[in-house]
């Protein structure tokens, strides 16, 4: 078993009863406890896994250097956990370059991808959508992230707004949440009535096989996240003003209609999975290892190859003898606070 498969093996304990049992008698308090000291040794687990949320938060080009600020204010990070991290940064590192030439093949081919991230709230599809377009090119892939149908948007054809987000000829288009909305939230919150909810399901098959005889490719990915795990997301939302804000009424609301949630998700998975846009499942409870599993496998879908170009030369610099620079006026400068 190497690193990464003792790292994504400990992510699923921990998600599990049995997971943070274990957890607080190997990791953190050692030995069997009953009374007061159980409840301590759970609420440091719990302080640990929101630490360890707060960590996971900071771009990956800090993180290195975070790492020892935060042993310098208190926390404890273990030398595993430590060389853990570093795998993750180079595989991470690794397969963006990967995406970079993707990219490159998709321009010079002028190929067009979809890529649906859904999943329940908190279920990582953000982070792994930062974690692939961090490098890339944002005129030629773009997130689309639609906000609520307003009053015209709702009398119109379902999937009309969508439509204009998707990608020309060499450009990728990363859709955080999509049309699958009516399929989900909207049928959970009884925003759409029994016979839209009905129709989506006629037409969504249908409108994605044109798209797919238009040239489109269409990959879907669905991130899966147990009941503890959403909460342990949400409650670092909670208490992090940095990430308050992702924290909606809606998502307070979806925490209270899990189940209902899991039954709509069951309907949507089985009666969209299609041979031309199948649906694939990420196992969300390890964060990182699901960027990494989601990045590859997304990569694997793409029959891209490394496109050659012509050697770059830096063309010297024309000088002028009546060149002048003139001054900047001091009321334009930015202050230097730093």
């Amino acid at each position: 078993m190497n690193e990464l498969d003792r790292a994504g093996q400990a992510g699923r304990e921990a998600s599990t009863e049995a997971g943070i049992e274990a957890g607080i008698e190997a990791g953190i308090g050692g030995g069997m406890e009953s009374g007061p000291e159980a409840g301590e040794h759970a609420e440091r687990y719990r302080r640990r896994r929101l630490d360890e949320e707060l960590i996971d938060a900071y771009d990956e080009e800090l993180e290195m250097e975070v790492d020892d600020r935060l042993q310098e204010a208190g926390f404890e990070i273990s030398d595993e956990a430590r060389a853990l991290r570093r795998v993750y940064f180079r595989e991470l590192i690794r397969l963006q370059g990967e995406l970079v030439k993707m990219q490159d093949w998709i321009v010079s081919t002028g190929h067009r991808l979809v890529v649906i991230f859904e999943g329940r709230d908190a279920a990582g599809k953000g982070g792994v959508i930062k974690r692939i377009t961090q490098r890339l090119n944002p005129r030629m892939c773009r997130v689309a992230a639609l906000p609520a149908p307003n009053n015209r948007e709702r009398t119109q054809w379902y999937f009309q707004r969508y439509v204009q987000h998707l990608p020309a000829g060499g450009e990728m288009v990363l859709f955080d949440r999509s049309w699958y909305n009516r399929a989900g939230v909207e049928r959970v919150m009884n925003f759409c009535t029994d016979e839209e909810y009905e129709e989506f399901f006629r037409s969504v098959p249908e409108f994605e096989k044109m798209l797919v005889r238009s040239g489109i490719q269409i990959v879907k990915y669905w991130f899966s996240i147990t009941d503890d795990e959403q909460e342990m997301r949400f409650q670092s939302r909670i208490e992090d003003p940095l990430k308050q804000w992702k924290l909606s009424p809606m998502d307070l609301e979806s925490r209270r209609r899990w189940e209902h949630y899991t039954h709509v998700k069951e309907v949507m998975l089985q009666r969209s999975h299609i041979p031309e846009a199948p649906w694939w499942v990420v196992q969300g409870v390890d964060k990182k290892r699901a960027r990494l599993n989601c990045i590859n496998h997304l990569l694997s879908q793409v029959p891209y190859h490394e496109i050659e170009h012509a050697s770059v030369t830096l063309p010297a610099r024309v000088h002028h003898p009546d060149y002048i620079r003139q001054p900047v006026p001091a009321n334009m400068i930015v202050p230097e606070v730093y």
